[in-house]
């Protein structure tokens, strides 16, 4: 009986390290299989990046994106506003704390000749306004204030466009 019993217990021994090394053997081959990966071919799309400055102005600018990597593409764009999209397109948008590179190289104020302060697309005697602010107590401006906004004060950058507005806002006429 002692027999039997070392028997049944050395063949249950046996039979726990075979399933054991099994086992093992299983995982580690499970391991080793690389992983499948679906290759998509890279993608083209439209883009449309809208700017919008702090004139109201606003500029469209399109291109045609290769993606390669849905990712990276995302990350490039991060820092945009996704507006709209459908399977050909997207469109971006973003908030420029910037003027418009049309009032820096032709933007100038003027005064309509009803007293309105404003921003014209070259020289006030052009007539062409792009965008008007407020309405001037011209009684109050100083002599040269005055002949300066007839010939046209360059806008030139973010800076000047802040301080002539708040230069000239001092000037604002009373609302009826």
């Amino acid at each position: 009986m002692k027999g039997i019993l070392k028997f049944q217990l050395l063949l249950i021994g046996v039979i726990a390290v075979v399933f054991m090394v099994n086992t093992t053997e299983t995982v580690a081959i499970q391991e080793a299989k690389p992983e499948v990966f679906e290759v998509m071919s890279p993608q083209k799309i439209n883009v449309i990046l809208e700017r919008v400055y702090l004139d109201g102005e606003k500029s469209e600018e399109r291109v045609q994106e290769t993606i390669l990597s849905m990712e990276d593409f995302w990350a490039f764009y991060q820092d945009w506003d996704l507006i709209d999209q459908n399977k050909n397109e997207m469109i971006f948008r973003k908030e420029v704390k910037d003027i418009s590179p049309l009032l820096k190289i032709n933007g100038y104020f003027g005064i309509t000749d009803d007293g309105v302060l404003s921003i014209y697309e070259g020289t006030p005697n052009q007539e062409k306004v792009i965008q008007s602010f407020f309405r001037l107590d011209t009684s109050k401006l100083k002599s040269k204030q005055h002949s300066d906004l007839e010939k046209g004060i360059p806008v030139q950058n973010l800076k000047n466009y802040e301080e002539v507005l708040q230069v000239l806002g001092q000037y604002k006429a009373a609302q009826l």
